[in-house]
């Protein structure tokens, strides 16, 4: 079995489609605005989607379900770019705003940044950080992993 995409369900169609084409930069491979499905190329031959919430509720049998509640994320859709500081600029540049600063996270090995689509989905940009600038503890585990 292999993944074939991620697809976001989404109840602002449009607003989605607009964010992830110009404000992420994304390519968009199939949809148009007024559309119920959309694709993106996300680099590598991977594929991000979006499709209308209401109509896979109603594939799926749960219509009568809430269609929005609060709660923690369950997901967060992580892109990874070279030069972060960059991207963080060009995408500001084209309107998108940022809920966190790019904040190094040696526990993790990266840098990273957040925003959130029309939607509210997480969006986490990452880039790598040097190994000598991760946590040692990190570093244990990828010896191990490595082995």
């Amino acid at each position: 079995m292999k993944l074939d995409n991620v697809r976001l369900l989404v109840t602002n169609f449009d607003d989605c489609l607009h964010f992830y084409q110009e404000i992420l930069g994304f390519n968009l491979t199939w949809g148009e605005v007024g559309g119920n499905y959309a694709s993106f190329d996300v680099g590598d031959g991977k594929v991000l989607a979006l499709f209308r919430k209401n109509l896979m509720a109603e594939a799926v049998g749960t219509v009568d379900l809430p269609v929005q509640s609060v709660a923690q994320d369950r997901f967060a859709c992580v892109f990874k770019v070279t030069n972060l500081e960059q991207t963080v600029r060009d995408i500001e540049e084209r309107g998108g705003r940022f809920i966190s600063s790019i904040q190094k996270k040696p526990l993790w090995g990266i840098q990273a940044v957040h925003l959130r689509d029309p939607e509210g989905n997480l969006i986490e940009i990452i880039t790598g950080l040097p190994e000598e600038e991760w946590d040692e503890s990190l570093l244990e585990k990828d010896r191990k992993y490595e082995s």
